[in-house]
């Protein structure tokens, strides 16, 4: 069931802010809508909380054996040594690429020190190393004097020595382009400053590596900011009103929403606190967060749904139990295999059996993931599917286990209704299609049954009435146009029922129904005028219908797939199990092509089961999943 809430506006002085928050947060049930804050430490919050987060990136994410803790303060001091040392490194490994590539540069010169050559014009001589073509070496001439160090055919390493000749600075000019810039340090000098920086790098490394300890407390840090970002949020986010002429007096306040059973304990806060406090039944226009409270069996769903984020509107349903309920139908059915099933189990209960044995509470994912295992054994069971293997290769207690009109072992049998007579029948897979059909027919009418319960005092519920007629003749229409028209005619006649003639009844009736009601707000006239304006639409509607009923095809569709992908791999593997030189290249084929069977029945289950109840299931209720959760205003840490 979806809780009922309660809107609640909030009256404070301007200077208690702080101090009623902290009361609010402190009881825990309110939750606070304000959009956005501001001020410097918001700012300054969000700033942490990016030095803690990539603290954590730096140190790593995976949780150590002797976790530590740290109070959020110290977490952040460690954050900050964390990027104080990063940038060290990142200094030193700048400086590295600098020396390497001077190293490089150098290279072709041997080991070159600059040292000799600054002593020499320490010493009076004028002195230029040059690099420069052959040719223009060879056309200096006489009035520079040079010392060639050395070269190769294309050019020439040299030190021009400054003599003071006439014309020399005009040449000396001209070799600007060709001027050898002389490095800082020796070649030797460099490789061991290379060295000393590779000791430095490892040093700090190890340093940070000390650190991974402190992930859990960095992370917990992170969840504390972020409750005092939430704090900083609802305080400079309130609404404020300055009183009279008074400056320095002010009202602040806000809107909230609280569980209706814990009014009470906040009218009792607000008159010790004397607050103002006004309590309000939400509207449509109002933006209520949403609870779900349902029993432990039900609340098993709440992991997929809250990985698809998936929460209804505070108006629309709580089809929590509905959800799971056939999600577990449609998963056996799209897994479709037993052996899946039991590979899915064991996989479950390994962490369910560790929950147990440590006394700890058992994760309801695993609960979930549980149950999906064993649907799919039911349904594997049901239709004997198992590994892949064909019917006669599995054990005939198994078989008798099976239900003949679904099972694989009666695949080539024809099964004939009580009405048909001849050799008109039906074959197991058409029987499949009519169990996904049905499905379609039990699942879509539950849907406008609670639309009847909803408007069970307004005449708008025949509107939903109407659509369930047209659910039924519809299914008769897609029984007829789908899986067998010989089997489902529309001159069917039985026990003096004309079958077909009353699903095209049915269509009619459902359709005027739905045509005059659908739109009712207490006005016929407007209703149907409604629904003239938007004729289109309407008429759309019913085909709308035939089509979801038909989209529940996609079960057996998906089903069938991974039936003969699981066979292909044991075709393919079978005979190399009979030599044993082959068997282990078997054995990985059958792992592979089975575990990539099991991958793309799981996107399957993601893209078709979890449509069937968040598309065409939720269009017949009427809802968008456009809610939000529930999230008073407390000082728990998540």
């Amino acid at each position: 069931m979806i809780v009922p809430m309660k809107k609640v506006s909030l009256i404070i002085m301007g200077e208690k802010k702080a101090e009623t928050l902290k009361k609010l947060r402190k009881l825990g049930m309110v939750h606070i809508e304000i959009t956005e804050g501001s001020g410097e430490r918001l700012n300054e919050l969000k700033e942490q909380i990016a030095l803690l987060e990539s603290a954590v990136y730096i140190v790593g994410n995976k949780k150590a054996k002797d976790e530590k803790d740290l109070l959020p303060t110290d977490a952040l001091n460690l954050a900050k040594e964390i990027a104080y040392l990063t940038d060290e490194k990142k200094d030193y490994q700048a400086e590295q690429i600098t020396i390497q590539a001077e190293i490089e540069r150098l290279k072709s010169w041997g080991d070159f020190d600059p040292h000799s050559l600054v002593d020499l014009t320490h010493k009076g001589v004028d002195i230029s190393v040059y690099e420069m073509p052959k040719n223009e070496y060879d056309a200096l001439g006489d009035n520079v004097k040079t010392v060639r160090l050395g070269g190769n055919k294309n050019s020439v390493k040299c030190i021009l020595i400054k003599s003071g000749t006439d014309g020399e600075d005009e040449i000396l000019s001209s070799l600007n382009t060709y001027k050898f810039e002389l490095p800082q340090m020796s070649t030797e000098e460099m490789k061991q400053k290379l060295l000393e920086i590779g000791e430095k790098i490892k040093a700090i490394d190890e340093k940070l590596l000390s650190y991974e300890s402190y992930t859990i407390a960095l992370k917990n840090a992170i969840k504390a900011f972020e409750k005092e970002i939430e704090f900083e949020v609802y305080a400079t986010g309130m609404g404020n009103e300055t009183l009279s002429d008074d400056k320095n007096l002010s009202v602040a306040y806000f809107k909230g929403y609280i569980e209706a059973d814990n009014i009470e304990k906040l009218q009792t806060v607000a008159k010790t606190d004397s607050w103002g406090l006004l309590i309000e039944d939400p509207t449509e226009e109002d933006d209520v967060p949403t609870k779900l409270k349902n029993n432990k069996f039900v609340s098993l769903i709440y992991p997929l749904t809250d990985f698809l984020g998936a929460v209804p509107g505070y108006f629309e349903y709580d089809i929590s139990g509905w959800f799971l309920a056939f999600i577990l139908i449609f998963f056996g059915i799209i897994f479709g295999d037993g052996g899946y099933g039991l590979f899915i189990c064991a996989v479950a209960s390994i962490p369910i059996i560790k929950s147990l044995v440590t006394k700890k509470e058992v994760s309801p994912t695993f609960l979930l993931v549980g149950l999906l295992g064993l649907s799919t054994v039911l349904w594997g069971t049901l239709t004997c599917t198992w590994f892949g293997l064909s019917a006669d290769q599995i054990p005939l207690w198994l078989q008798n286990l099976s239900i003949p009109v679904i099972s694989n072992v009666y695949a080539d049998r024809i099964w004939h209704p009580f009405w048909t007579e001849g050799d008109v029948g039906l074959t197991t897979a058409q029987n499949l299609q009519i169990f996904c059909f049905s499905l379609a027919l039990i699942q879509l009418t539950i849907a406008h049954i609670k639309g009847v319960k909803r408007n069970i005092k307004s005449l708008k519920l025949l509107g939903d009435v109407g659509s369930i007629l047209q659910l039924f003749g519809i299914y008769y229409l897609v029984l007829s146009l789908v899986v067998n028209p010989q089997v489902f005619s529309f001159s069917l006649v039985i026990s003096g029922i004309p079958v077909g003639t009353v699903a095209i009844a049915l269509i009619g009736i459902g359709f005027l129904l739905s045509f005059v009601f659908s739109n009712y707000e207490g006005n016929i006239i407007k209703s149907i005028l409604a629904s003239l304006t938007n004729i289109v639409s309407v008429l759309l509607g019913v085909v709308n219908v035939f089509s979801d009923i038909v989209s529940y095809i996609r079960l057996w569709a998906v089903g069938l797939a991974g039936a003969a992908i699981a066979a292909t791999v044991n075709e393919l593997a079978g005979p190399l199990l009979g030599n044993f030189l082959f068997m282990i290249i078997a054995i990985v084929l059958l792992v592979f092509g089975h575990g990539l069977n099991m991958i793309l029945n799981v996107l399957s289950v993601i893209v078709h089961g979890i449509r069937l109840n968040t598309l065409e299931f939720s269009s017949h209720l009427d809802m968008s999943w456009s809610g939000h959760k529930f999230k008073p205003f407390n000082e728990q840490i998540d």
